[in-house]
């Protein structure tokens, strides 16, 4: 098989119009004919360096679906997410299921699960399996390093974690949010190598000085591109690309393929934007992937021009598995279903609250922010008991613990705006209890009992109609086809936001609101936490 256009050559930092030359799956020939000329363009095929799969709602193989037609030939992931669920289990899970696609997937071992001990996780993956598995060599790197914390205070099973991927010659994520100064060093220097937490360009540069490769993340959940690619004209070579977290309705319109268009036209550097997105993941991670010299897999993508940047045709080891909306593929593959779930049926009592004062403390957020903000409000009592406000714009929020029978944690929240029903999902980093935010009791319970009848998934409550989107694979992904579930995430986002407020993507802002690691005032199962003092708080003032 030969192809023809123009081909970039990231190694030598050249474009040029020629042919390459494919045969049993790797590149034989590569001719250079002519300067670049009006014609398609052939470059390595993308990656993203930094993903979690279950924040699609498709198991891998379906992910893949979607991947492969925005060009992207390979992931790097970490399966944290369905750990805190299944522990090793969930991990060996995504690795069997991944292994039914043509896309490749590289697989670190989370190193935080459960990502604190101040909630209630379905595992425990602790420093010897850790060990083990990064021994094994079936993982590539030793996933990012939730627990700063932990590094900067010498925690021992922090420590052993961190030994295991020196010993074993492997990288270490990181996530290290707002880090900065000695602090910083002293991250950096236990050995780990990346970030994709920086949200301004001042901060991605002191980490870039301490030694570390920045990923540019430009997901669903957050959003940093705009702030931070000045990098790939400033510090090329310690840039990558990535999305994080990625759902399902922002997967399928587009994926790393969307990121280096709009590098594209901001006008970077085309070589410094591709090998962003292919030859500095290769080589950190030591990933095999082909990077289009002689010799390589083929492993390659053609897009249409450097402005529409559509792709046109994807190869993977020399296989085409996409050309013009057409995924080759010859029929879906079985999904296992796994899951862990506990949780039995509440009622409107076991989520009132007390007044213990008249004033109480509130989780405000931001839309399209991780971060919250603590604030103070009067509590709006009645009968001796705290309710949401709806003339405030305060709402009740009830995180469950889903993998054994307890008492709901009940906080207050500001910036979702609903003045009627309530929303809950069990898509709740990173131990994925069940969370909920609602306008009343009744309709916060309906849709709690509705997520635990369908043991996982997402579901709204409004006007007394109930939809759902099962998510029976662990509570957070789907077994059906990457559009199918999209089409349904859009239709119960769309949903919530008409149930008032001004949030871009209700259910993932819900989502992040037990997530302790990202201040600075959030609710986990056993209670509201202080992210900056890292520790629980009391609801009252």
């Amino acid at each position: 098989m030969t192809i023809e256009g123009n081909i970039v050559d990231v190694i030598s930092g050249r474009c040029f119009f020629g042919t390459c030359t494919v045969n049993l799956g790797r590149i034989t020939e590569v001719v250079e004919v002519s300067p670049v000329q009006e014609a398609s363009w052939i470059f390595p095929g993308f990656i993203d360096s930094h993903v979690h799969i279950e924040s699609s709602m498709v198991v891998p193989s379906r992910f893949a679906e979607a991947a492969i037609a925005s060009g992207v030939v390979a992931v790097v992931s970490d399966p944290h997410e369905i750990a805190n669920v299944l522990g090793v289990d969930g991990v060996r899970y995504m690795v069997s299921d991944a292994a039914k696609s043509d896309l490749s997937f590289f697989f670190g071992v989370p190193s935080c699960v459960p990502a604190t001990n101040f909630e209630s996780a379905g595992a425990v993956i602790n420093a010897e399996q850790v060990g083990k598995m990064l021994k094994s060599g079936e993982y590539l790197f030793l996933s990012e390093m939730m627990n700063f914390p932990g590094v900067l205070f010498g925690d021992t099973e922090v420590a052993s974690k961190l030994k295991a991927a020196r010993n074993n010659g492997l990288p270490v994520d990181g996530h290290a949010p707002a880090l900065v100064g000695s602090e910083l060093i002293k991250y950096v220097n236990a050995g780990i190598s990346t970030d994709h937490e920086a949200m301004t360009i001042s901060e991605a540069r002191a980490k870039i000085l301490a030694g570390m490769i920045i990923q540019i993340r430009e997901g669903s959940a957050a959003k940093n591109f705009e702030a931070l690619h000045g990098l790939l004209t400033e510090s090329p070579d310690k840039v990558m690309l990535c999305t994080d977290d990625i759902h399902p309705d922002d997967l399928v319109e587009g994926y790393i393929d969307s990121i280096i268009r709009r590098a594209l036209a901001y006008g970077h550097d085309l070589v410094n934007v591709i090998r962003a997105a292919t030859l500095t993941p290769v080589k950190h991670y030591n990933l095999p992937v082909g990077l289009l010299q002689v010799g390589d897999t083929a492993d390659i993508v053609i897009v249409d021009n450097l402005t529409d940047f559509n792709v046109l045709e994807t190869y993977i080891a020399g296989k085409k598995v996409y050309e013009k909306e057409c995924i080759s593929v010859k029929e879906l593959p079985t999904v296992e279903l796994v899951n862990k779930f506990e949780a039995k049926p509440i009622s409107k009592s076991d989520i009132e609250v007390a007044a213990e004062s008249s004033r109480i403390k509130v989780i405000a957020v931001d839309n399209g922010e991780l971060f919250t903000h603590k604030i103070e409000s009067d509590a709006l009592i009645i009968n001796g008991k705290v309710c949401s406000n709806l003339h405030k714009d305060i709402l009740k929020l009830v995180v469950l613990n889903r993998y054994q029978k307890a008492k709901p944690a009940v906080a207050f929240i500001y910036g979702f705006g609903f003045q009627s029903g309530a929303i809950a999902t069990t898509v709740a980093h990173d131990s994925h209890n069940i969370i909920a935010v609602g306008v009343n009791d009744a309709d916060i319970v309906l849709a709690v009992n509705t997520i635990i009848d369908a043991q996982g998934g997402m579901a709204i409550v409004n006007n007394g109609e109930t939809k759902i989107l099962p998510l029976p694979v662990a509570g957070l992904m789907s077994d059906k086809p990457v559009n199918e579930v999209a089409k349904k995430y859009s239709e119960l986002n769309r949903a919530a936001k008409k149930l008032g407020g001004n949030l871009t993507a209700p259910f993932m802002t819900l989502s992040f609101m037990s997530l302790l690691v990202i201040p600075k005032l959030k609710l986990s199962d056993k209670g509201l936490f202080d992210g900056e003092s890292f520790q629980f708080t009391s609801l009252f003032i």
